[in-house]
């Protein structure tokens, strides 16, 4: 087992945390969808036409609408009783469920291996922690035991299902511990007054902007099917 960490070793804070797991997390994301792309690119096909048909039953609905004088209440319930609009609302929700569920568990499935071995290993710490200066001790600054390490991951899921709330502990001083080092006797350290490099922010800032890109594209989708809907209704 190792000694405990010297003086100059502090509680990591919740950004360079984020940080390190934002990496790791590429290595587990990227095979699991190497793994499903056959599956997620059949869903999205199926998504795209769902899309298109609940683009369709909404452009035909609103120009009846405008065609019989139909107020916005009597248009929502009437695509609510629509079966072509449930059946597409269905087959919509279903498509993404299939290109999500099982990347995502298989995902899940990876990080497990890859959290728990390297932080039990004598690195102490991931790839993407040792890029930060990172690494991972129980409450006494040793070592972590491949169990520990296994729970410690397996207790974050409680961070996610508390709507974040369980990582946003790591956050507060002077412990900066999330609910999983909690409920694990785990401890996340740095050296003392270590800057964040400057590769680090950005990194953040990639990832900012993909999920503005994300969103943009998104509803430029929807904007496209709408107006597809329309063109050939009108």
């Amino acid at each position: 087992m190792n000694a405990a960490p010297g003086p100059e070793q502090v509680p990591a804070g919740l950004l360079r945390r984020y940080l390190a797991w934002s990496l790791d997390m590429l290595v587990p994301v990227a095979l699991a969808l190497a793994a499903c792309a056959g599956r997620i690119a059949a869903a999205s096909a199926r998504a795209t036409a769902a899309l298109e048909a609940i683009a369709q039953r909404m452009a035909q609905a609103m120009v009846d609408a405008l065609v019989h004088g139909t107020g916005a209440l009597a248009l929502a319930r009437g695509w609510l009783r629509d079966p072509a609009w449930r059946e597409a609302v269905t087959a919509l929700s279903g498509a993404v469920a299939d290109a999500v569920v099982a990347p995502a568990l298989l995902a899940a499935l990876l990080a497990l291996a890859w959290f728990a071995g390297f932080e039990a290993s004598p690195l102490q710490a991931t790839p993407g922690k040792r890029a930060l200066g990172l690494r991972v001790v129980d409450a006494r600054g040793a070592r972590l035991a491949l169990g520990r390490a296994a729970l410690r991951h397996l207790a974050g899921t409680l961070s996610w299902l508390s709507l974040n709330l369980g990582h946003l502990l790591a956050a507060l001083p002077p412990r900066h511990q999330a609910l999983h080092d909690r409920l694990a006797g785990t401890r996340v350290l740095q050296r003392a007054g270590a800057r964040l490099p400057a590769w680090s922010l950005a990194w953040l800032g990639l990832q900012l902007l993909a999920a503005v890109a994300a969103g943009a594209c998104l509803l430029a989708a929807t904007q496209q099917a709408i107006e597809r809907a329309f063109d050939a209704l009108l």
